[in-house]
């Protein structure tokens, strides 16, 4: 079993983010699962889909910096994303990663005039942090918005169907114990996937 683990966020040490990405890579390991961690600001990733490639993408022409991320979620059973909600979406390192990814013939393909996904047999699980408190983004139904545009939406239309994402809210004002409840959270909802994949 392999599990992929792309990590967005600028702080990997310190941040409440790198908390969590610890805490998954130490439940992955603790099954004796091959564990890959994409860091895309430790690597450099550059999210910048040029006009070039973009043309080159139509024609199965593809970077190989690119090809090799790909293998890799090609090859993984379980994909994780660890990331902060910044403004209502993606850190733009993570939707350039995405966008330069997930192209035409790898992620999806054009068939009798309908898109259909590539990426089948898939599970993911999303982490995705938040300032304010969870309550208030379902109150608001931002929520359900969250899900259709940045999980379902996307992550669907590509194939992945099986698919658990998780608001850690308030982290900046977490006491000691909410924010280890929080992580024992990230690690049981880990643990759970994996242990279904490996039955």
């Amino acid at each position: 079993m392999k599990h992929l683990i792309i990590f967005a966020h600028p702080d990997s040490e310190k941040s409440f983010n790198a908390a969590i990405l610890q805490k998954v890579v130490v439940t992955s390991q603790k099954y004796g699962v091959d564990t890959q961690i994409r860091d895309l600001y430790q690597l450099g990733f550059n999210p910048i889909l040029s006009a070039e490639e973009l043309v080159g993408s139509k024609k199965a022409e593809t970077p190989e910096d690119i090809k090799q991320e790909q293998q890799l979620i090609d090859s993984a059973d379980l994909i994780t994303l660890i990331y902060p909600l910044w403004w209502m979406g993606y850190p733009a390192i993570l939707k350039g990663y995405l966008d330069r990814i997930l192209s035409h013939g790898f992620a999806y393909k054009t068939e009798n005039g309908k898109s259909v996904g590539l990426l089948f047999g898939k599970k993911m699980q999303q982490f995705i942090t938040i300032g304010n408190k969870e309550e208030k983004y379902q109150a608001l139904g931002f929520d359900k918005s969250l899900c259709d545009c940045l999980v379902d939406g996307l992550f669907n239309f590509c194939g992945i169907e099986d698919i658990q994402h998780q608001l850690l809210g308030n982290i900046h004002g977490l006491t000691h114990e909410e924010r280890q409840a929080l992580l024992e959270k990230v690690a049981m909802q880990t643990e759970q996937n994996i242990t279904s994949l490996m039955e």
